[in-house]
């Protein structure tokens, strides 16, 4: 009989030494919209400097502040029902992975001023109706803009930055 339970426990050690445990982190970011620039799909945040707000890729949420809070909505604020998303630019932040980038906003405000253009983007997808070249901030074809009847007010901007960005370079796919 001990030498049944020595036989036992030895093939457990064996078996336990032969198997190997294996481990799969699989990180979904989401789909990047087709607005936004390529090279980048494993980017979870664009800030967009013309309209001050950041957009989500993970949640396909624009993050912008109205009302004295910062709002996650599908759609940006009725003020921007105008702005062109394929020609506004895109600063992608490589360097972010935490769920409040606008705790860098004054900084993102200061380096990335509204009008700020590097380097040339291409888009995901083609301007609907217009390819993917146009007229600057036509709401022409933009239909990944819906408006949003919950914040038609302006507001400050409050909150002080602490952490990282990418500056809208990064390693490309």
């Amino acid at each position: 009989m001990k030498a049944l339970k020595l036989i036992v426990i030895g093939m457990v050690l064996f078996l336990s030494g032969a198997v190997q445990a294996q481990v799969s982190v699989n990180v979904t970011i989401g789909s990047p919209p087709p607005w936004g620039p390529v090279g980048y799909t494993e980017v979870r945040y664009y800030y967009l400097p013309d309209v001050e707000a950041y957009y989500d890729v993970q949640s396909s949420m624009f993050i912008y502040y109205g009302g004295g809070a910062w709002i996650r909505r599908a759609n940006l604020p009725g003020r921007y029902r105008n702005y062109d998303l394929y020609s506004g630019y895109k600063v992608v932040m490589t360097d972010y992975h935490g769920d409040t980038p606008y705790t860098h906003f004054k900084e993102h405000k200061t380096k990335y001023a509204r009008g700020y253009h590097g380097p040339e983007q291409k888009t995901f997808g083609e301007r609907p109706g217009k390819g993917n070249s146009g007229a600057k901030k036509s709401n022409e074809g933009n239909h990944n803009y819906k408006g949003d009847k919950h914040d038609n007010k302006g507001g400050g901007h409050g909150h002080e930055s602490t952490g990282h960005h990418g500056g809208g370079k990064g390693k490309k796919k």
